[in-house]
């Protein structure tokens, strides 16, 4: 059974321009930048010094905490430097700069036994020591995910193969070239829980995908495939787990409070890699697409590469687009910086010819209820940007502002196209540092 939500947005997907292209493997030329934090929690601790040699495979920053993931070097050569570098959200970070040498030579990876032959707890280690986190956005460290306080009370674990921001196809080329990887890695993931059995999650506009995905499973007991109908933001946690199980969870709720583990398609392939292959998480598939790259295309990438090399690679930009953004164009950040890394997070880099958004000027609000009628988290869009407006934080907190997913649906549907979502992402992040301060 699939269970409907409320609310959501069906924006043209953009899909089409890139979801035929097969994964290409990308071999950077220039040099790797490698920002210690990568993800959610304690940035990672160097253990490499300048002028060291480095080769692919090789761990170059160490976890410094449990919330935390150490990071390993896509490329040979040797550590240029270490020192703050920016990054496609706009902040400098401290990270260890690789002199690629072109060579990609590899470590030699340790024996990998049958991982049916592990206990939870190896398993887990194994994840944590390969530095997988969730590579759909989040990057929040998969070794924690897995790690609930009670392990027997979940019942789903859930890949998400929605992929329903506009113009992303990664995950979709991944479940379509590398189905029995993802299956594997989901098996590792039930594994861990005695009483869990795995969902596949795939919006209906994915025919093939879900038509592959049913037949290689057809006889698996504890994996099931669901086509979930289309419709933004379907991939986001919450609606996710509700639409593929029927629980419900708010803001101040972990999936696992819901008894449920979600991670995308390529974290799932990447623990599969982790613990089958014992192979720590060095590269990624990224989508190249928009109308302002010449030759849009996913690309099997190795991370720390150099944004502005990969889109050269994809044939460069046509003319001078307007709007690069790393991510979807509904949650992604936008670029003034081409020289940044992919890092672990990085599912795409979206090029456009014009702006349309900055092009038009936000009008009054109308009152019209839209932003209401299709916020996922049945919130108030427009009352929680007024309080964002006027720095009011605690009215903003009593009408639930915390349990924003920043999905965008809100400034999406807008017709006197207000900037709801932005503001109220900012009063968030305001509101979560002021809590992060006092604890």
């Amino acid at each position: 059974m699939i269970w409907k939500w409320k609310g959501g947005v069906h924006p043209w997907d953009g899909k089409a321009i890139s979801k035929e292209k097969p994964i290409k493997i990308f071999r950077p030329a220039g040099d790797a930048v490698y920002p210690l934090s990568q993800h959610i929690g304690a940035p990672a601790v160097p253990i490499v010094k300048k002028g060291d040699p480095v080769l692919v495979g090789q761990k170059i920053a160490e976890a410094s905490g449990f919330v935390s993931a150490p990071i390993y070097s896509a490329v040979s050569g040797t550590v240029r430097t270490i020192e703050p570098r920016m990054t496609a959200m706009g902040s400098l970070v401290e990270s260890v700069v690789i002199e690629n040498d072109g060579m990609f030579t590899e470590v030699e990876y340790p024996e990998a036994e049958p991982w049916e032959q592990l206990d939870r707890k190896e398993i887990i280690a194994r994840i944590q020591e390969a530095g997988v986190v969730g590579m759909g956005g989040a990057t929040f460290p998969t070794h924690v995910k897995l790690s609930p306080k009670e392990p027997d009370k979940i019942r789903y674990v859930i890949v998400n193969g929605a992929e329903c921001e506009p113009y992303l196809t990664s995950d979709y080329r991944r479940m379509l070239e590398q189905p029995e990887r993802l299956i594997r890695g989901l098996n590792i993931m039930v594994s861990l829980f005695p009483n869990a059995t795995g969902i596949i999650s795939i919006e209906d506009n994915k025919p093939e995908a879900i038509k592959k995905m049913r037949e290689l499973t057809a006889g698996e007991e504890k994996i099931e495939v669901k086509a979930l109908p289309t419709r933004y933001p379907q991939g986001a946690e919450r609606q996710m787990i509700y639409a593929s199980t029927g629980r419900k969870m708010n803001a101040d709720m972990l999936p696992a409070d819901a008894g449920c583990i979600v991670d995308n398609v390529d974290t799932v392939g990447a623990i599969y890699d982790a613990v089958a292959e014992r192979e720590p998480l060095i590269a990624r598939i990224v989508t190249i697409t928009g109308n302002g790259v010449a030759n849009p295309q996913n690309y099997l990438t190795p991370i720390g590469t150099n944004t502005r090399e990969l889109i050269e690679e994809a044939g460069g930009l046509l003319g001078n687009p307007e709007k690069i953004i790393s991510g979807g164009p509904m949650m992604g950040t936008a670029m003034f910086d081409l020289d940044v890394p992919i890092c672990k997070g990085s599912s795409a880099v979206l090029c456009f010819q014009k702006d349309e958004v900055s092009a038009v000027k936000p009008g009054n609000c109308i009152n019209c209820g839209r932003c209401v009628s299709v916020c996922p988290s049945r919130l108030l869009p427009v009352k929680l940007a007024q309080f964002a407006a006027h720095g009011d934080k605690q009215s903003f907190q009593e009408y639930y502002g915390l349990d924003c997913c920043e999905c965008g649906s809100c400034t999406y549907i807008c017709p006197a196209k207000r900037h709801l979502a932005q503001a109220i992402k900012s009063m968030r992040k305001d509101i979560l540092a002021d809590r992060k301060k006092k604890s």
